[in-house]
């Protein structure tokens, strides 16, 4: 393996994500993945700049930022890119006033948002607030609409907790799509938007930058791997 030195040649930032990399979450507030505390205190101390991208929706930065800190990492909130603030600003721009699908913890983030009288709906990784009646209150939002909305933060499959593997909010996202028959807007990973505005707050170009990201490989094996650091940024990683 090439020594750290080559393996970053030409790199000015590192985008981390954040669950399964860095920890994994679940009760009590989750765990540390080994090394993973040393490991941002590296880069941090290097001459690279350092973007934390999360698609976390059950809670907002400041407590995801909280809870990092009090498992050892060196973090603050304006150093994270999350979808909710991003979804935020997309509804002010243009009117929307969305019936939320979500979770109680990241909501808020929507504290600003006017919410009377929806005309599209933001769906989020709801947990339990994921019953018949929560997603047939939004089906029925988008149905009565001339031009139905769906915002939805992230589309994720399933990610991994303490306890096991969880369903994320993107088959929920697919019911509502088939149901409707419509597709949904992505704020968070992988919209290209998302990592664009990740490069902006740091200040580099896609190829200067390298990423540390979970990708869940088959439900058989149900382990997560980091991309190697000489793989490339591209919006479609």
């Amino acid at each position: 393996m090439a020594p750290w030195g080559e393996r970053l040649a030409g790199v000015r930032g590192v985008l981390l994500d954040i669950s399964g990399v860095l920890y994994d979450s679940g009760a009590g507030g989750g765990t540390a993945i080994a090394g993973s505390v040393e490991a941002v205190a590296r880069l941090k101390g290097s001459r690279l700049k350092v973007r934390f991208c999360t698609n976390e929706s059950q809670k907002s930065r400041a407590e995801l930022v909280g809870q990092l800190r009090r498992l050892g990492f060196d973090i603050s909130e304006g150093e994270v890119t999350a979808p909710a603030p991003a979804a935020c600003q997309i509804l002010k721009e243009r009117g929307l006033r969305p019936y939320l699908l979500i979770h109680d913890g990241v909501r808020s983030e929507f504290d600003q948002i006017d919410t009377s009288n929806p005309n599209c709906v933001v769906i989020a990784d709801a947990g339990e607030s994921f019953s018949y009646q929560n997603m047939n209150n939004a089906f029925q939002v988008l149905m009565e609409l001339e031009n139905p909305v769906l915002i939805s933060l992230g589309k994720g499959r399933y990610y991994k907790e303490t306890s096991g593997l969880m369903l994320d909010v993107g088959p929920y996202m697919k019911a509502l799509e088939y149901a409707c028959g419509i597709k949904a807007e992505v704020v968070g990973k992988p919209s290209p938007e998302f990592f664009k505005s990740a490069l902006q707050a740091i200040g580099v170009e896609a190829h200067q930058v390298q990423t540390m990201s979970m990708e869940n490989t088959t439900a058989r094996r149900a382990k997560s791997h980091h991309q190697s650091l000489r793989q490339p940024w591209s919006p479609q990683a």
